[in-house]
């Protein structure tokens, strides 16, 4: 027998087929099951979203449940685990992950399958609850006050001096963000954080030249 007949023996005996009983697959598969239902909950108390995708949220609790199946697999013999590598090659997933928090969550609920299959489950449940902590804690610190939207239609471009100088009065921080002139007439959009916000648009409404004016405010990025 060659070197190399021997070694191919050696590590294929450390590899031999586990079988796994009927009752252990469904306490593993169960247990993924309570604690992908914890991210569901999580997910659906933090995210902030105006349109909350429900089956993208089902589809993080189904994810860790299929991730800890396969790890079970895996683990049983390497014959699946060479087959199970060659099957998952030919996946493409298409679709985009735009928001970064429910890339995290993915990664979530990734993570608590593979412990969860990999009989580590005390390791999911930790990573659960830091987490959760570090999600809510990290939600709640200040940032900084995100800036309004000022909207005015004003009857001529010369006015838009008179506004800014209004607005000024009231914010320590304003921007011209777009600026539209149509027959004479002008469109400004101001990225505005007043202080007395009321006040200010009962100000900018006795101006005569403005037609109409709206403050609005956004979930976007806050300009420091």
């Amino acid at each position: 027998m060659s070197f190399s007949d021997i070694f191919k023996k050696d590590f294929l005996a450390s590899y031999t087929s586990e079988s796994i009983s009927v009752p252990h697959i469904a306490a593993v598969l169960l247990l993924t099951a309570l604690i992908a239902f914890y991210i569901f909950m999580v997910y659906r108390l933090v995210t902030k979203k105006t349109f909350y995708s429900k089956n993208f949220n089902i589809s993080l609790a189904v994810i860790a449940v299929i991730t800890a199946g396969i790890i079970l697999a895996v683990q049983s013999s390497i014959v699946i685990s060479l087959g199970m590598v060659g099957a998952l090659s030919i996946v493409r997933f298409r679709t985009a992950i735009k928001e970064p928090m429910d890339l995290c969550f993915l990664f979530w609920s990734i993570a608590v399958g593979i412990c969860c299959g990999a009989h580590m489950t005390e390791v999911a449940l930790v990573l659960s609850v830091v987490l959760t902590v570090l999600v809510i804690v990290l939600d709640r610190l200040p940032v900084g006050r995100a800036p309004m939207i000022l909207v005015a239609n004003l009857k001529n471009s010369q006015g838009e001096p008179d506004l800014v100088s209004k607005v000024s009065e009231f914010c320590k921080y304003y921007k011209v963000k777009s600026r539209n002139m149509t027959a004479g007439r002008c469109n400004l959009v101001l990225e505005v954080r007043a202080s007395k916000e009321y006040e200010m648009m009962q100000e900018i409404e006795k101006l005569e030249f403005v037609e109409s004016a709206s403050l609005v405010s956004h979930d976007g990025e806050v300009t420091f």
